[in-house]
């Protein structure tokens, strides 16, 4: 390993050790997500037949969304495909989006901790917005901003999770 290599991964490592102290996220927990949302959306009248008729092996796929989300949340580098390719044939638009923001919030603050919970919907909060924008200049269409997603969606702050 030359010492450009180790300073990178002793920097990536500083970083996930970070994230781990404030959030308490690890692998099991993002394992124990991955499956409680799937496990849900995959009931949900209007998400569910979109996974079920693109999904054959749920093991594999679920093994390549804990990959993708320990990316994400951890910064780990474990995730290599391209999630933008992946949905661009899939008849999703604003509707499926937000619903999906709904069962992954109901879920991330069922399966974990506040503070990881939030971290969770922060990031899918912008792959949903990135893919939503992707997917719509894919069809032609031009959307300037974000639009608001529901509420119920929103990382609760500190704040928000004493009123409750």
């Amino acid at each position: 390993m030359t010492t450009d290599t180790q300073t990178g991964s002793l920097q990536r490592r500083q970083v996930i050790d970070d994230i781990v102290a404030r959030t308490e996220i690890d692998e099991p927990m993002i394992e124990r997500l991955v499956r409680a949302f799937y496990e849900r959306a995959r009931r949900d009248p209007l998400i569910g037949p979109i996974f079920e008729s693109k999904v054959d092996d749920w093991e594999r796929h679920i093994g390549k969304l804990c990959a993708f989300w320990s990316s994400v949340a951890l910064m780990s580098g474990r995730y290599h495909g391209q999630p933008m390719i992946a949905h661009l044939p899939l008849p999703i638009d604003t509707p499926e989006f937000d619903r999906w923001l709904e069962i992954f919030a109901e879920t991330a603050r069922d399966v974990c901790p506040p503070s990881a919970s939030a971290h969770f919907l922060e990031r899918a909060h912008r792959i949903a917005d990135s893919l939503e924008m992707g997917i719509a200049a894919q069809k032609g269409e031009i959307r300037r901003r974000k639009r608001p997603r529901p509420e119920r969606t929103m990382p609760r702050t500190q704040e928000t999770n004493r009123a409750l």
